[in-house]
């Protein structure tokens, strides 16, 4: 019997409801110092009123739960309350029937010896946070692992380290009850085409998947998060909606397996309208079989207009 036996059926529905047709997740998991950023670009100060506001603000918006299934946060917001002292912010959302999610790593560090290649931290303790996290009313959880194309990378040990603290994180997750969102992205930072992304992809994600087996997780309890298929940002070379859609689901059909019940794409810095138009693109895509549900996991893809507004 698999360790997370106990979970299994309920491992299982969660994953099953977050892919739901026409839904996905809402990325609200920025730490302090990266909404920081964020609210410099608003001209707005950095502190607790200000951030458990703004999360209100998203948590509360009229109608989200018709299309958003899951939304994950920082540590801080899933302790938070409503502005007012009423409700806890997780609760606002279970009340709308939106699965609350918690990014659990603890950021990334150089690996020695590479060429500026990370290795994500956070492991050390990650059972007993996530059975804290599971009480406090999370079903799923988020670990980034990044990988850069260009000069030599992404190299074997990074790509090794990815998978195995990966599956790692996703094991420890579902032992305690929270569906893992396993996320290598690869970065779009470089000149390379679209070709050479989708190489590197199907190499980082066939490493992934055959950890997933190797550390017995249970495929259909878990999801994927991937970057999109795209040239590099420098590329002079730009790829049209359709190709991004079908490179994209190419790679996946030849990587993924058909148990995984579905992939959350990460908008990895595109535009509100350009993360869009691809994913509607690769869901239109009729020349290969997707066997798994195609939805978003985006942050600034859903937030942008919404911030500046505010």
């Amino acid at each position: 019997m698999h360790a997370c036996g106990d979970f299994k059926a309920e491992l299982m529905q969660t994953a099953k409801d977050i892919t739901a047709p026409g839904k996905g997740i809402l990325a609200a998991d920025e730490s302090t110092g990266t909404i920081g950023k964020r609210f410099d670009s608003i001209k707005v100060e950095n502190n607790h009123e200000n951030r458990q506001a703004y999360r209100e603000l998203l948590f509360t918006a009229p109608g989200i739960e018709q299309y958003i299934s899951g939304v994950i946060m920082y540590d801080e917001t899933v302790k938070d309350t409503s502005v007012d002292g009423s409700k806890k912010l997780p609760q606002i959302l279970r009340d709308r029937k939106i699965h609350c999610g918690i990014k659990v790593d603890t950021g990334i560090v150089e690996i020695g010896g590479t060429k500026g290649e990370t290795a994500t931290q956070g492991l050390d303790g990650l059972g007993k946070r996530c059975a804290e996290y599971y009480a406090l009313g999370c079903r799923f959880a988020k670990w980034r692992a990044v990988l850069k194309i260009g000069n030599g990378c992404p190299s074997d040990l990074a790509i090794q380290e990815t998978a195995h603290s990966l599956a790692r994180y996703g094991s420890i997750c579902q032992q305690n009850g929270l569906v893992p969102i396993i996320e290598p992205e690869i970065l779009q930072d470089g000149d390379h085409n679209i070709e050479v992304c989708a190489e590197v992809s199907e190499r980082v994600f066939s490493a992934v998947m055959q950890q997933l087996f190797d550390q017995k997780l249970l495929i259909e309890g878990l999801l994927l998060k991937p970057n999109m298929i795209t040239p590099g940002i420098d590329c002079k070379d730009r790829a049209s909606h359709q190709e991004i859609a079908f490179y994209t689901v190419r790679t996946l059909s030849r990587s993924i397996v058909p148990a995984l019940p579905g992939v959350v794409f990460l908008s990895g810095g595109q535009s509100e309208e350009d993360a869009s138009v691809n994913l509607n693109a690769m869901n239109q895509l009729a020349e290969i079989k997707k066997p798994w549900a195609l939805t978003f996991s985006y942050g600034r893809a859903l937030q942008s207009s919404v911030l500046k507004a505010w």
